[in-house]
């Protein structure tokens, strides 16, 4: 299967993804291995790229469609994919579109994960994690710490990131709605979009994934 994930941050897409691609044993392909692997190897799109980042510049969709099409040309993707923050844009979409036509291929479905915006930020802003290189994560409503303030397995002090902050993911979200959420109307119009709760426990999520991209 050929899969696009879409949902705004905090909707659970990296777990689902990667969920969902063991259970379809195809490569779950982020945007954010794409970009690391690329600068890590030193591609001539990595090289680019970080050009861009270490200028504070939003790399230009150019560089981002070849590294998606270099990645799913290797040989594990040659049975399915799923595309997990690409396309991230309608610009993105229609490329990839022309991507997979010239190949031969098609997407089998888009797969939205669907939440309120309310729980997104309530998801993100309520995140605390230790200032100790262990790295424990905890939630103030879903996983909170037997004693506030304080990380579970080794006592060091919990904090709230800056980027989950409520003013930070509010505006996240606004660039998610601008940016991304275009694209839904793009595959609504060709029939591929699948729309699920991304409430939940998180095999209840994939499970109902999974039952739906059945469909």
């Amino acid at each position: 299967m050929r899969i696009v994930l879409v949902g705004p941050p905090g909707a659970g897409k990296g777990t689902q993804a990667a969920y969902l691609a063991k259970n379809l044993s195809i490569p779950h392909i982020s945007t954010g291995d794409l970009f690391r692997a690329n600068i890590s190897q030193g591609t001539e799109l990595g090289v680019r790229a970080k050009a861009f980042m270490d200028a504070g510049d939003l790399v230009p969709d150019e560089i981002t469609i070849g590294m998606a099409k270099d990645r799913m040309e290797q040989p594990d993707a040659v049975n399915g994919f799923l595309l997990d923050g690409f396309p991230r844009n309608v610009s993105q979409a229609k490329a990839l579109d022309e991507m997979l036509q010239a190949a031969g291929m098609k997407l089998d479905a888009v797969l939205d994960l669907e939440v309120e915006e309310d729980e997104v930020v309530k998801r993100i802003a309520g995140r605390r994690i230790c200032r100790n290189d262990s790295g424990h994560v905890f939630h103030v409503t879903y996983a909170a710490p037997k004693t506030e303030g304080v990380c579970d397995a080794c006592g060091g002090e919990l904090y709230q990131r800056s980027d989950d902050s409520e003013a930070t993911v509010r505006n996240r979200l606004e660039v998610y709605h601008t940016q991304t959420e275009p694209i839904i109307d793009h595959y609504k119009a060709q029939g591929l979009l699948v729309t699920i709760s991304a409430l939940g426990k998180v095999d209840e999520v994939t499970q109902r994934a999974m039952d739906a991209l059945k469909k």
